[in-house]
This record gives structure tokens, sequence and C-alpha cells, in this order.
């Protein structure tokens, strides 16, 4: 009897072991090589160590909360978020797959930010008193209230910025100021974006981009 329970035991965890990998497994083929229903390959854009293009706005995934990439490919198949690259490849996702690629990008390690500036930079120091301070005469709430400390990211709704690309941050917050984008709780975001001026979108990215996430 005893042997019969441990032998159920065992097979349930080499059940568990067999899943989680088979489930890596996708993550890592849909990352490197998408899949026959039209969804391209994630690293092309994002890069092979998910640190995604600057200069291109795509964004970092590597290190993000997963539960977070997951939101934000399901919402990218609804007018919640709106984007020609990106909603018919969220679209070609299976449900699997969606948890797979995220928990893929998820593990990585989030690479060190490039070309960090000085904290003697006027726009960085204006953005940092915008991430930790806000600007409260105009009713903006510091960024470190609900991104965490540092910006480090707190669960499925407000993601990791610390090293995050400057002109994806940019993009984003125009997005929620011109209704691209709506998928926030709230619509917290929209109206943040709305009362930060140009100069201030501009300050805070730079600022965030410059922080190192938690883990380099």
């Amino acid at each position: 009897m005893l042997i019969l329970k441990y032998r159920t035991i065992l097979l349930a965890i080499l059940m568990t072991f067999t899943h989680v990998v088979m489930a890596s497994d996708l993550g890592k083929t849909i990352a490197t090589q998408g899949n026959s229903k039209g969804a391209t390959v994630c690293i092309a854009c994002h890069g092979v160590n998910g640190g995604g293009q600057a200069q291109a706005g795509f964004p970092r995934l590597a290190g993000l909360n997963s539960a977070y990439i997951e939101k934000q490919l399901h919402d990218f198949t609804t007018a919640e978020r709106n984007s020609a690259v990106m909603t018919p490849i969220a679209g070609a996702l299976s449900e699997s797959e969606i948890k797979a690629v995220a928990a893929y990008f998820a593990k990585m390690a989030p690479p060190s930010p490039v070309g960090k500036l000085s904290n003697n930079d006027k726009r960085i120091k204006e953005g940092k008193k915008l991430a930790e301070n806000g600007n409260w005469s105009n009713d903006v709430p510091a960024c470190f209230a609900c991104h965490g400390t540092e910006a480090s990211g707190i669960g499925a709704h407000f993601p990791a910025l610390a090293g995050q690309h400057a002109i994806y941050i940019e993009q984003q917050l125009n997005a929620w100021r011109n209704g691209q984008r709506s998928n926030d709780p709230n619509q917290l975001m929209k109206g943040v974006a709305l009362r930060l001026n140009d100069a201030e979108i501009k300050a805070v990215s730079a600022f965030l981009a410059s922080l190192t996430m938690a883990g380099n």
C-alpha cells in the first residue's frame, strides 16, 4: 500500500514536471519560430534576449510580469489596445500559447539600460521628480506609487518601467492621450497622460529608461 502511494506521488511529480517542460518548450517555440496560424517570430522585434529595439519602439519583454504580458496579448485582440503589428499576432495565438510565451519572456533576465544618462541631466532631474513625487498641483500622481519602488512593477496592471525604452514609454503615454490605448484600470493612465505636457512625457520617459530593473 505504501509503495503504491509513493508511486502515485512520483507519477504526479513527473506529470507536473513534464507539463512545465512542455510549456517552457512551447513558449520558446512561439518566441523563436512563431506558429503556423499567423503568429510571427517574437524575437524578430523583441530581440533574442527579450530586450526589444529602442529606436524602433519595440518594448523590452524580458523580466516583465507574465500576467501582465498575458493581459496585453489578450487586450490586443480587443478595441482596448490597438496595434497594426500586434493585433493579428495576438489573434493567432491560442490561450496555451499566450501563457507559454508570456512565461518564457518573464523568466528572462532583464538587460541593463543602454547609454545610461547622468543624474545631472536636467531632463533626468525633472523626470525623477515626476516619478518619485508626481505633480499634485495638476493631479499627476507619482509613477512609483503604482509601478512600485524604482518602477519595478506590481502585478498584471502596473508593469515594470525601469529600463524600458524611452521611445516606447512616450508612445504609450501618447496612445493613452489619443485613445489608441484604453486598457488601464479605471482609466487611470489616460487621466495621467492627459495631464502631462510633452516636455514632462519626454522627461519621465528618459528617467524611467535610465533605471536598472531589480535583478540586474
